[in-house]
């Protein structure tokens, strides 16, 4: 795949994330090993939500990464740009706010959320640092933000056995059990690609964050990203 196959256009990605919708949790599962669970498990502890908190989920596809956030009983917005996705989670969960949007023109007030949370889906954004511009402009002074997204092994057998796993083993799993087995090596690409953790923390700090940190779960599979807007007030 060439780096000019990344390079989709927003419709383009939309569309390939409403081809994937209906197995789109079943595939996730199978293709993390479960581990996908426990990456969402850090999330919330990471969000912290509470009651009166309101917090916006990004990327949350079906809803599934959102109802942590709302058994903790905060108001909680589900927001993704695949319309195929929201649908899907709308059948489930039809009482959740699921809301379109695009990451980089959120339709949110500024200050509106005490917490933004997107997981596995920055990647996929066009213009990363836009978005990262948007969640801080949706995000109230002193709340913050987590990111949580594939990133790089930190040692060199587990980067070896995490590549190979990515473009050998991930595409003929996918076309077993997705329904659109082809995205998926896309996805694969894209996590190849994917900045290193010092990298997206410099992005992040560059969007305006504040106490930019991140922490590496399953020996850097996977980074968790947190940043706090900075206080205005004396």
């Amino acid at each position: 795949m060439t780096r000019a196959s990344l390079e989709k256009q927003p419709r383009e990605v939309a569309a390939m994330f409403d081809a994937v919708a209906a197995k789109y949790d079943l595939t996730n599962d199978l293709l993390a090993l479960g581990q996908n669970r426990r990456w969402r498990k850090e999330v919330a502890r990471a969000v912290a939500a509470r009651p009166g908190h309101r917090v916006l989920d990004l990327a949350a596809g079906t809803g599934t990464s959102a109802l942590p956030f709302v058994e903790a009983g905060a108001f909680t917005v589900p927001c993704d740009f695949s319309l195929g996705m929201l649908r899907q989670g709308k059948r489930r969960e039809e009482w959740l706010p699921f809301t379109a949007g695009d990451a980089t023109r959120l339709p949110f007030r500024d200050g509106s959320f005490d917490a933004v949370t997107i997981s596995f889906g920055l990647r996929n954004v066009q213009d990363t640092d836009a978005a990262l511009r948007e969640m801080l402009r949706v995000t109230k002074p002193g709340g913050r933000v987590v990111v949580c997204e594939f990133s790089h092994p930190t040692s060199a057998p587990l980067r070896t056995v995490y590549s190979e796993y990515l473009m050998r083993a991930l595409p003929p799993v996918a076309t077993r059990v997705s329904s659109s087995p082809e995205a998926y090596v896309y996805l694969a690409e894209s996590i190849r690609a994917w900045p290193d953790q010092p990298a997206l923390a410099a992005r992040l700090q560059r969007a305006g964050w504040t106490r930019v940190a991140w922490r590496d779960l399953t020996g850097g599979i996977v980074a968790l990203h947190r940043g706090t807007k900075a206080d205005s007030r004396p």
